[in-house]
Parts: C-alpha cells; sequence; structure tokens
C-alpha cells in the first residue's frame, strides 16, 4: 500500500488516513479499502489506484485494481441493500458480506450514508475483517463531518490533479 500524502490536512483527516493505513496494515488479506459518501464518491482509499494513471500502471486485481471502482461496487451494494431493508421494515443495515470463490466483498455504514468497503482475498478471515472494519468504524464514524467529507474530497481532487500533470 502505497501511503496518500496528509501534508495540509486537518488533524481528523490525518487521523482517517492513518486509522485507514492502520486497518490495512493490520489485517492480513485485505486488498483494497475505500472509503465512500452518501452520494457515491470516494472520500478515502488504500491505494492510489483512484486516478488514471495508476490505473494504466497497475495490474488488474480485484475490482479493475482501483478503490474508485471499489467505490462503485461499495455505493451500488448500499443502495441496494438499503432499498431491500426499507422493503423488508427490518431497520436500517448495518453491514454487508459476499463470500466469492476467490475474495471477499464488505461493506459497513458508516454514519450519515456514508460507507466503509473491503475487498478481501480468499484467504482473508472474514470474522477479523469485521471485527477490524467495526473498530474502524467505531473510531471514525464520530468525525466524519460534511466538513470532513468536503476536505477529504477536495483532497482526492487535487492528487487526481497533480497526477495527471
Amino acid at each position: 500500500m502505497t501511503a496518500p500524502s496528509t501534508y495540509g490536512l486537518s488533524s481528523e483527516a490525518r487521523n482517517l488516513h492513518w486509522l485507514l493505513t492502520n486497518l490495512v496494515e493490520e489485517v492480513p488479506g485485505i486488498e483494497s479499502v475505500a472509503v465512500v459518501s452518501s452520494d457515491g464518491l470516494l472520500l478515502l482509499s488504500s491505494d492510489p489506484g483512484h486516478t488514471e494513471q495508476s490505473r494504466r500502471t497497475r495490474p488488474a486485481k480485484g475490482p479493475r485494481g482501483s478503490s474508485a471502482d471499489l467505490a462503485t461496487i461499495v455505493s451500488g451494494i448500499g443502495s441496494l441493500t438499503v432499498g431491500a431493508a426499507k422493503l423488508m421494515d427490518f431497520g436500517g443495515v448495518k453491514h454487508t458480506m459476499i463470500a466469492m470463490e476467490e475474495g471477499s466483498l464488505f461493506v459497513m455504514s458508516i454514519s450519515d450514508g456514508s460507507l466503509l468497503g473491503v475487498h478481501g482475498s480468499a484467504e482473508c478471515d472474514m470474522s477479523v475483517v469485521a471485527y477490524h472494519m467495526a473498530l474502524f468504524v467505531g473510531r471514525a464514524g464520530h468525525v466524519l463531518t460534511p466538513e470532513l467529507r468536503s476536505e477529504l474530497r477536495r483532497s482526492l481532487e487535487s492528487e487526481s490533479a497533480g497526477s495527471a500533470r
């Protein structure tokens, strides 16, 4: 994983970056992580794969190899499960786990519609991933304010603009 630049970010944004880095480095089998806003925009990712340049230079692994693609998948699954929960009248969605032959996908609600998505390898322990995701959500949920979401989004946009040059 390549650590994203946190220069010029608020302490809350730097803490979220640190929590995300810690999640990826501490849990074996995590391929990529994306934090997505309620409107489906990528806010934070575990790799630099959200830029077009890194998509061309990085071999495809998982959801086209980028956190931007993971964010799209997470947003879609989040919308689908929220709709299903409303139809079934079972209350809010806490988390979704999808086990596939060669990997897993985990989606967990953070706050105000924001989601944490994790793509894990086939070897990852799903219960360990879910536990660490819950820790991340518990620590990040109360600080993920609209202001912080805007700051994270601007940070990603400026990072993308800088790498396009």
